[in-house]
């Protein structure tokens, strides 16, 4: 009776973690592809984020609390006789937030601004990045290999002082994506396209 039982409880611990697994790792912001395009001398990029915010980010959003989010691009080249070069660091902000008057939630990126309804479509819009200039390839050597690395958070900094404090304690408003790194060389080829 004792390892029926054993098994049974041991069956259950799985399934329960096998449903909250999931539930868990949802939150949080994902690469799902990005292409370099090469356009005369310059580099541009196109990607996309998946981005999943807790249910307090949500009720805060809500609540008049202005999200921002912040893109970055960074170019480095190794150097055996010094610190690694770092030609390219290209920072884009974003800024979401709800309009409770008109119940829109609104995008502001780069001088545009954009509307929606919801907040799956606001997360959508937030996380398509078209034709941001990363690169201007004169100050590149095109023989050269260059690692690559692109990433999306949550700007803490830019939130209330007491939501700071907040975001300190609460580990789901630290909202980041990992670095995606890649080789990067400027003359292989004008475009370069990775699907996550």
């Amino acid at each position: 009776m004792t390892q029926r039982f054993k098994q049974l409880l041991l069956s259950v611990i799985v399934l329960i973690g096998a449903v909250l697994a999931p539930a868990a790792n949802a939150e949080g912001i994902k690469v799902k592809f990005f292409e370099l395009e090469r356009v005369e001398s310059e580099w541009f990029l196109n990607a996309g984020f998946q981005i999943e915010l807790s249910p307090g980010l949500e009720d805060a959003i809500q609540k008049g609390v202005v999200l921002h989010f912040q893109t970055e691009f960074e170019l480095t080249r190794s150097r055996w006789y010094w610190f690694d070069e770092r030609p390219v660091l290209a920072v884009r902000q974003t800024r979401l937030s709800y309009q409770p008057l008109t119940k829109q939630f609104r995008i502001a990126s780069g001088g545009l601004t954009f509307t929606a309804q919801t907040i799956a479509e606001a997360l959508q819009v937030v996380g398509s990045i078209g034709g941001w200039r990363v690169i201007d390839g004169p100050g590149l050597d095109p023989s050269k290999p260059y690692s690559a690395a692109l990433r999306m958070s949550l700007d803490l900094s830019k939130l209330p002082k007491p939501f700071q404090v907040n975001a300190l304690n609460n580990k789901t408003w630290n909202v980041s994506s990992d670095w995606t790194r890649f080789t990067f060389t400027p003359d292989a080829q004008s475009v370069l396209k990775r699907q996550e």
